[in-house]
Parts: structure tokens; C-alpha cells; sequence
């Protein structure tokens, strides 16, 4: 398999992961909270980075580079998937009630603020909505963060394999 098929699939498994996500959110209507936001964006982070690398399908050097970048978003996924789960583990009364909705919060703060305050947790990002085979979905996002990272440092590191030649 060639690096840009391999990125190419790395693309459309985000796509998939990021369809299911909206999927939750208007069919099965389960409103994300903002920590569930921040790992939306790292899984489209991580997708872009694969439809470019696939797009560009550069030389070694520039597959190390995308191999970097990939890893870079996947580790800031699976920080914030990590946190929530670590908000979502506290016994109840522990977290803060639900604050103001990350638009408020955008509008009205400067983005480090928002940071600060997503990150920090609140009651709706304490709530476990929805499970699947014991897991919620904070543990699912860190499960692919994980997979997509790996996946993509063995897409874009290993040597390609040699070309046909007729």
C-alpha cells in the first residue's frame, strides 16, 4: 500500500468517526459538550492532516513531517479525551454545574479563557449519556486518537514499497 492510499484511508476513517459524532448528535440526540467539541476538532485536525498528506503525497522527508503533524494532533486529542475522562470519573458533586455554552464563551472571552474554562470541566461534561460495550464516548475518541496517531506515524514513516516497473 502506498503512502497516499494509506493517508487516503486515514482521511476517510476520521470522516466516518466524524459522521457518527453528528449521527449522536442529531439522530440520536445527544448534545456535545464542549470537552466532546474539542475532540471533534482533533479528529477533523487529524483528517486534514491526512487529506493533505494524501493529496500531496510528498517525498520521505516531507512524510516525516505529516508523520509529526499527525502525531501532534492525535496527542492533543488524546489529552482532551483523556481529561474528560478524568471529569467524567469524579464522584458526582465534585465537578462545577454546567457553565455558559462554548459559543457564550467564545463571543464573550478571549480564547485562552476558553481554554482555561473547557478544560476545567463543568456538569455537562460530567454526564455519561451514552456507553458502548461498557465504554463512553470520551473512552472511544481515545481509543481512535490513539489508533489514528499510530496508524499515521506507520503511513507516513515506513519506506514505500518499490514501484512496478514494466
Amino acid at each position: 500500500m502506498t503512502a497516499r492510499t494509506a493517508n487516503s484511508l486515514g482521511a476517510l476513517a476520521c470522516a466516518a468517526l466524524l459522521a457518527y459524532a453528528y449521527y449522536a448528535q442529531y439522530v440520536m440526540h445527544l448534545e456535545p459538550c464542549p470537552l466532546c467539541i474539542f475532540q471533534r476538532v482533533g479528529i477533523f485536525a487529524i483528517g486534514i492532516v491526512f487529506a493533505v498528506a494524501a493529496a500531496h503525497d510528498p517525498a520521505a522527508w516531507g512524510r516525516r513531517v505529516y508523520a509529526g503533524l499527525l502525531l501532534l494532533a492525535a496527542l492533543a486529542t488524546i489529552g482532551v479525551a483523556a481529561r474528560h475522562l478524568y471529569i467524567q470519573s469524579l464522584p458526582p458533586g465534585t465537578v462545577a454545574a454546567c457553565g455558559a455554552s462554548l459559543d457564550f464563551m467564545l463571543k464573550v472571552f478571549p480564547l485562552t479563557d476558553v481554554l482555561v474554562k473547557v478544560l476545567t470541566g463543568s456538569g455537562e461534561c460530567a454526564k455519561i449519556e451514552w456507553r458502548f460495550l461498557g465504554l463512553a464516548m470520551p473512552a472511544w475518541v481515545l481509543i481512535a486518537a490513539i489508533a489514528t496517531g499510530a496508524y499515521g506515524l506507520w503511513a507516513n514513516i515506513r519506506r514505500r514499497p518499490p514501484m512496478l516497473r514494466f
